[in-house]
């Protein structure tokens, strides 16, 4: 009451079942011969054992035959495709116990081959990076494939420009490892002044060594999908000090161009002055009689240092309502402070006291983080000037004749925002920040 055994297809000598190939992911099947050479009616159960009875099942699992009768099963396999599926020859039985005589059971072996399947899968982080002369990527590799590789990488940019490395270079790697490995890039020459460079490149990962040969064809090495990324590179120096330098020779040229001669002409003329000659005096007083022993010439009597009339002095100074003179008010200064957020319009003022008159001869602006907007200074009803503030970090003023404002009266100062700069700390600002200092004589209208 033994069952035998045949297949439909060839087999390797001394197996029950023939050998079957099968490829991780796809289906392969075939068939077993029941045969029931008892007197009696036998019902049998069918059960897959060994290495890959989880992904192999036999179809009807139950026969029942008469006596001298006989039944085909089918066996399928499907390996998923894993890396748990390692390629190569692993052992698969079919269990036949009758169910009548169990002592007959009996399993049929064969010999299942699995075929070989490669699949890389990588990733690149980050996919841009920032920097002067370099970057640095992180690229992870994972074999997805059962079988040991071994994977080399092909960095590509257009113009050739950058140059790569990578640490370890060809690494190996069993089914279903993963790996990480450094990228480095380089570009031959830093950016001085201008805009960032942006650099794209590629980065493909494949398979190295000689093509595995199978039964059916030779295997090419796998290659992963191609990987995107950029390197920008950025100026070493920013834009803004590129338009600070710009300023700073434009007032340079300006400076020897028009202030310095109008400087010296004035020196110049104002030494003319001092060393011509002061007019002789007649040798008469000013009553027509001459002058006599151990008087001064000129007929004058009065002793140096007192004022020969009201307001005046030997040196001709007279107390005028300007407050520049010696006793025409107390020097003053007043700081406006102002902050304003980008795109915000803000207003900074200083009031004149009661009762006073402020005669203003300087004005310092502070732009000291390199700010971008329009600051416009009023004087009362007054506009003095419209600067843009990218144009400079510090400006001066300076008038000789001082501009008088009245008791009550504002120094006013108007900022439009356009956006904040960036200070000696190297981290850009939140608010724009403009400080004004105005000074001159402060004068009692008592």
């Amino acid at each position: 009451m033994t069952p035998s055994a045949a297949s439909s297809g060839p087999g390797a000598p001394g197996l029950d079942i023939p050998a079957v190939s099968v490829t991780p992911g796809d289906i392969a099947t075939t068939t077993l011969t029941v045969r029931n050479d008892s007197d009696i009616v036998e019902a049998y159960d069918l059960k897959v054992v060994g290495d890959g009875a989880e992904w192999t099942t036999v179809e009807p699992e139950r026969l029942s035959l008469y006596p001298g009768t006989s039944e085909t099963v089918t066996l399928r396999l499907a390996p998923p495709r894993s890396p748990e599926t390692r390629a190569g020859e692993l052992p698969l039985g079919v269990r036949i116990l009758p169910n009548e005589q169990p002592e007959s059971v009996k399993v049929l072996e064969t010999v299942v081959r699995v075929g070989a399947f490669h699949e890389l899968r990588t990733d690149l982080s980050p996919r841009r990076r920032r920097g002067w002369l370099r970057g640095r990527y992180l690229l992870a590799v994972r074999n997805q494939g059962n079988t040991p590789v071994q994977v080399g990488f092909t960095p590509g940019q257009a113009g050739e420009e950058l140059r790569f490395a990578f640490t370890p270079a060809e690494p190996a790697l069993e089914p279903g490892e993963s790996k990480e490995l450094r990228l480095r890039v380089r570009t031959g020459s830093p950016v001085w002044f201008g805009d960032p460079v942006v650099w794209p490149f590629t980065v493909d990962s494949r398979e190295t060594g000689e093509p595995e040969q199978t039964e059916d064809r030779a295997e090419e090495p796998h290659a992963a999908p191609t990987l995107d990324a950029e390197f920008v590179q950025i100026p070493v120096f920013p834009k803004w000090l590129l338009l600070l330098l710009a300023a700073l020779l434009a007032l340079l040229i300006a400076w020897f161009t028009l202030v310095r001669p109008a400087v010296r002409s004035a020196a110049e003329e104002a030494a003319t002055q001092a060393v011509q000659p002061r007019p002789i005096p007649t040798e008469s007083g000013s009553d027509g009689s001459s002058p006599g022993p151990g008087r001064p010439s000129g007929g004058s009597s009065q002793k140096p240092g007192t004022g020969g009339g009201a307001g005046g002095g030997d040196d001709g100074s007279t107390g005028t309502d300007d407050g520049t003179a010696t006793g025409g008010g107390r020097q003053s200064s007043a700081t406006i402070d102002l902050r304003s957020g980008a795109g915000q319009s803000r207003t900074g003022t200083y009031t004149v006291p009661e009762k006073t008159v402020f005669g203003i001869t300087d004005i310092v602006v502070a732009n000291f983080q390199g700010d971008e907007g329009v600051m416009t200074i009023t004087f009362g009803d007054r506009k003095i000037t419209t600067i843009a503030l990218e144009t400079f970090r510090n400006q001066d003023y300076h008038w000789v004749t001082p501009i008088r404002i009245g008791a009550k009266d504002t120094v006013t100062i108007d900022v439009t925002c356009t956006k904040p700069g960036t200070p000696a700390t190297g981290q850009q600002a939140r608010e724009c920040h403009e400080v004004v200092n105005v000074s001159g004589a402060l004068k009692s209208t008592e």
